[in-house]
């Protein structure tokens, strides 16, 4: 039964890793509008989450030498390497390339994606509990 359960939720759980690590991208991003050579970055959703999907971490994992060393999350070393330097914006006197209104947007439309995503989730849930009571509607 894990089986089904992690085939139903898995794909949930990426998405809502990736939103939830590009919404950190896009907060970064405007927090540094006005740090001096702050470089916008982001990662691209569709890729990033298709490759994740397909078993691809990203790059290589944190290895190390001793078995009482952590080895770090492999979720957040492995979406790290999928992030790029935002191409297209203008870059300011400071060296900035933060543009607050596509930081904005991208963040409004990460949001709603996100949200969609757990709204989703919620209802799988809640399907499955039905299910296991024995109250399928």
């Amino acid at each position: 039964m894990g089986g089904l359960l992690d085939q139903a939720f898995n794909p949930l759980a990426d998405a809502l890793r990736v939103s939830g690590y590009r919404q950190q991208l896009l907060s970064a991003n405007i927090a540094n509008a006005d740090t001096p050579n702050y470089k916008a970055v982001d990662i691209p959703f569709s890729k990033t989450l298709k490759a994740i999907q397909a078993g691809d971490q990203g790059g290589l994992p944190m290895r190390t030498n001793d078995a009482r060393q952590l080895g770090g999350s492999p979720a957040s070393v492995g979406l790290a390497a999928f992030v790029r330097y935002q191409r297209g914006n203008q870059v300011g006197l400071d060296g900035n390339s933060v543009d607050m209104n596509r930081e904005q947007a991208g963040f409004l439309q990460n949001s709603v994606m996100y949200q969609a995503d757990l709204t989703f989730l919620s209802g799988e849930i809640k399907t499955l509990n039905s299910v296991i009571s024995g109250n399928v509607i």
